[in-house]
């Protein structure tokens, strides 16, 4: 289900970008845990925003998501 609704979301923002779901998710719990639940949505949004500047791609997100995740752990 969590595929099909990641490919609907994605279709419907006109989004076409391969990620690695599983780290963003990993980031999204560190944040939930090491911070506080709200914090999820919150850090997954600022790592999307984050790669965007940074020019997109499955890099960009990777790069966001490896530079926030320590941060989301140490919190």
């Amino acid at each position: 289900m969590l595929d099909d609704w990641t490919a609907a979301v994605k279709a419907e923002l006109g989004i076409d970008l391969d990620i690695d779901v599983k780290s963003v998710l990993d980031l999204a719990r560190d944040a939930a845990h090491g911070v506080a639940r709200p914090a999820a949505p919150l850090t997954t949004f600022l790592a999307g925003y984050a790669a965007a500047q940074a020019g997109g791609g499955p890099e960009a997100v990777a790069e966001a998501v490896r530079k926030a995740q320590p941060l989301a752990v140490a919190w």
